[in-house]
């Protein structure tokens, strides 16, 4: 009971909470197929060149990375002090945007593919995102012109919460 009371207290300091994963079955289709096929390919040739070292690096590499994805997490947290950010396994602590740092916060629509290349950790023509899935985000924009899109899936709850913020009025 107590650290059910410890974790609710640390949870308690945030205004709001999204936790977002990888979870399009679209994506996983295409993970599963793709390196479902490259690791049979792998296996034969390593029925045929069993002591290759270069093939079970690939054949562990390959398995790897499908079994990581599951593992990526995007969490926000926006709070009086400014809004916290975590993409694991990428950042291990969260990363503190103070308001003060901020010359604008706005939610918007946008083109993951075009803007970005896609969806993760990324870089752009608009700067850098942390996105793991649809095309809203929040884009911050810093008093020194750099810009951060962290995508959500709680559109109406983000813009109903950064009104609170006198950064945005």
């Amino acid at each position: 009971n107590l650290i059910f009371l410890a974790l609710l207290n640390l949870y308690m300091d945030y205004v709001f909470q999204e936790r977002q994963r990888f979870n399009q079955w679209w994506l996983w289709l295409i993970i599963l197929g793709v390196n479902g096929f490259i690791e049979f390919a792998i296996t034969y040739l390593l029925m045929v060149y069993p002591t290759n070292i270069g093939l079970w690096i690939a054949a562990g590499t390959i398995a790897f990375i499908s079994i990581a994805f599951y593992f990526f997490i995007l969490e926000t947290r926006i709070n009086e002090k400014g809004i916290q950010v975590r993409f694991f396994p990428f950042h291990t602590s969260f990363i503190t945007i103070s308001w003060d740092q901020l010359e604008k916060v706005e939610v918007r629509k946008y083109k993951p593919l075009g803007e970005y290349g896609g969806w993760g950790l990324r870089y752009g023509s608009g700067g850098k995102a942390y996105n793991i899935s649809g095309n809203i985000g929040m884009q911050l924009t810093f008093k020194d012109g750099s810009t951060l899109l962290i995508g959500t899936n709680k559109k109406e709850e983000v813009e109903a919460i950064l009104k609170h913020f006198p950064l945005l009025k």
